[in-house]
């Protein structure tokens, strides 16, 4: 399988304050991302969910952001510090096969999988890591693009997710994506 990752430079456009018209963090995460909480953002680029996340998980919170590329990584690290949440946000290099996440069994409130799963390798291996890091009873959003991932292909998707343990609590599809929310 050859692995599709959207380009460094395409980071820029996703940061693009336009693209506030299309969704908003702070709405889509409303009600799974609360203060003091320790969450993942996979896939991060370069922080369109990681910012506001670390203003919701407050002083007390951590937000893990995982990429591969380290170019995305190092624009996250520059926004952070320029926002001042840098002491909430840990940025990790993950590699195609591995989040990296192993040290973080059990201990994660939430998970945010944004137009990503599409870009992975293998799903199944994906949706298991972050099911492990998350503590019981919490959630996982999931969001593809449906230009690129299209309806049948989504719910496919989420079964994949269901065979590594998670249930779906919600689909909510919006205009341009297809959303699910899951718990392990």
């Amino acid at each position: 399988m050859i692995l599709h990752v959207c380009p460094w430079y395409c980071g820029y456009f996703l940061l693009s304050p336009l693209r506030r018209f299309e969704v908003k963090p702070e709405k889509a995460l409303e009600g799974l991302v609360s203060p003091g909480d320790v969450v993942l953002d996979a896939g991060c680029a370069m922080g369109f969910f990681s910012i506001p996340m670390a203003r919701m998980v407050g002083e007390d919170g951590c937000v893990i952001c995982v990429d591969l590329q380290e170019r995305m990584l190092k624009t996250l690290r520059k926004r952070a510090k320029r926002a001042g949440l840098h002491d909430r946000i840990e940025a990790r290099r993950c590699t195609a096969g591995s989040l990296g996440i192993e040290d973080l069994d059990a201990k994660l409130d939430f998970a945010l999988a944004w137009a990503v799963v599409h870009e992975t390798p293998d799903p199944a291996a994906f949706f298991a890591q972050i099911h492990r890091a998350l503590k019981t009873s919490r959630r996982l959003l999931v969001a593809e693009p449906a230009g690129h991932i299209n309806l049948q292909k989504f719910e496919s998707t989420l079964e994949t997710a269901r065979k590594t343990g998670f249930r779906t609590l919600e689909k909510s599809p919006q205009k341009k994506y297809h959303v699910a929310v899951l718990e392990k």
